[in-house]
């Protein structure tokens, strides 16, 4: 004999007992249940509190990363501009001295003196006694 769910079933092909088979619904043989026992506690996992605070925290990881590189670039990029302010500073500075220079030779060179002197031991020119006007009219 053996039992089929709840039904017993003859082997030998010689029936002690008839059951009306029709009506009778299979259930399985072996049922399990979950959540007993000592350990229930250890083998339920991760808490999803625990799961949701991990994430919260990883994301305000990832937004505080963001937020520094950004301040980084920032940065980075505040000290090329005052080092090429520092650059066009001294620049400035050198071609003022030099327009400076330049001026002074300007005013060296025109000066009547050299011009006389020029014109006289150079080109054999001589000043003349009396300055003469003509007017046009």
């Amino acid at each position: 004999m053996r039992y089929d769910g709840a039904l017993a079933v003859q082997l030998d092909g010689v029936a002690y007992e008839t059951f009306d088979t029709s009506r009778s619904t299979r259930r399985p043989a072996l049922t399990t249940h979950e959540g007993g026992g000592l350990d229930a506690s250890a083998r339920v996992g991760v808490s999803t509190s625990f799961v949701s605070t991990v994430s919260v925290v990883v994301a305000l990881i990832v937004v505080l990363c963001a937020i520094g590189m950004a301040r980084i670039a920032l940065t980075a990029g505040t000290v090329q501009i005052l080092q090429n302010n520092e650059t066009l500073s001294s620049q400035i500075k050198d071609v003022r001295a030099l327009n400076n220079d330049l001026q002074i030779e300007c005013s060296l060179f025109s000066g009547s003196d050299r011009i006389g002197r020029i014109a006289t031991q150079n080109l054999g020119m001589e000043r003349a006694n009396e300055v003469e006007f003509i007017s046009m009219n």
